[in-house]
């Protein structure tokens, strides 16, 4: 989420060069800690020297977070890095999780920012100890206030946006965003996005902690909504739920979703979801270790100040086959 709507040719190649070498890295994929960097053939972790915190809102459980910690694990091995990933979805523990790493002296941060003013004090304690932070994922109306130094991730008004205007197309007329973490800035987004080009959308909040809650929730307003056209959901995991749902209330509703994990993926082969709009979080998680290794070795910016964007990037039938496998490896 940028002030900044439109971009330059420059930020579409950087970020297409981004993604073709990130793509490159052909070890990467789910290790078995965040910090254990020593297999697949790359650098012996801390034979940069560097050792780089990684502070995520992850909700345990959530999928999504699979691919941003393969993404960055597959970079420490790549530059020799140690890494030290922890992650709390509730903003105060985050915040106590980033001054953890301050007071630990690690060589630079990189952490999602999806509750800014939460964040901002602990942000600012990190910039006063001289540590390099970068931000990606949540937060990119807000990372430039806060004092990161670069932004990997999708613009997220822009991919609802997008996303809006594609549903549009296809006849939509009532659709239903559906909000898994409230207070999220990245999820409240995506809802703008889509609301901006069909007014009549509507938003429901649910906990995307609980699944058996969300299909509940998801079945009741089906049921008592006949007009609802469209479900929106912004993470993979919630469209599995919202597919059961929408079973469950008889509702001939179309289904999109943001993100992938290997049974979205498949789903959208089975058409059973329309497309889905990714934002490449392996993408994420190899570039916020890798800028940060660059800036701490050589000086490197990314970005010339502005966000490196790393979506929104459609996924459909037209491209399913090629996207599958990679889901399996935990790359996309």
């Amino acid at each position: 989420m940028t002030t900044h709507r439109t971009r330059g040719a420059r930020l579409v190649a950087l970020a297409a060069a981004i993604t073709l070498a990130a793509t490159a890295c052909s070890n990467g994929g789910r290790d078995k800690t965040a910090d254990d960097s020593t297999s697949g053939g790359g650098n012996a972790a801390g034979s940069s020297g560097f050792t780089i915190a990684m502070i995520t809102h992850e909700t345990p459980g959530d999928t999504f977070w699979d691919k941003i910690k393969a993404g960055a694990q597959q970079a420490a091995k790549d530059t020799g890095v140690t890494l030290k990933y922890s992650n709390d979805p509730d903003a105060t523990k985050q915040a106590v999780l980033i001054q953890n790493a301050i007071d630990s002296k690690v060589s630079g941060i990189a952490t999602t920012l999806v509750t800014p003013d939460a964040l901002a004090g602990s942000v600012k304690a990190a910039r006063d100890a001289g540590i390099p932070l970068v931000g990606f994922n949540s937060g990119i109306d807000q990372y430039q206030k806060l004092g990161a130094l670069m932004y990997f991730g999708s613009d997220e008004n822009l991919a609802g946006n997008t996303a809006g205007k594609r549903i549009l197309a296809a006849g939509a007329k009532h659709p239903l965003c559906v909000i898994q973490a409230q207070g999220s800035v990245a999820l409240e987004a995506r809802c703008a996005g889509v609301k901006g080009v069909i007014p009549a959308t509507e938003n429901i909040n649910v906990n995307g902690a609980d699944d058996s809650a969300v299909v509940s929730t998801l079945q009741a307003k089906l049921a008592q909504d006949k007009s609802i056209d469209y479900l929106v959901t912004l993470g993979a995991p919630i469209a599995i739920d919202a597919l059961k749902a929408m079973d469950q209330a008889g509702s001939s509703a179309k289904l999109v979703t943001f993100d992938l994990n290997q049974e979205a993926a498949q789903d959208i082969k089975d058409g059973k979801i329309e497309f889905s709009i990714d934002q490449q979080p392996y993408v994420q998680g190899y570039m916020a270790v890798t800028s940060l290794y660059l800036y701490l070795k050589n000086g490197n910016d990314i970005g010339g100040g502005k966000a490196v964007l790393t979506g929104p990037s459609f996924v459909d039938k037209t491209n399913i086959d090629t996207i599958l496998p990679f889901t399996r490896n935990n790359t996309r």
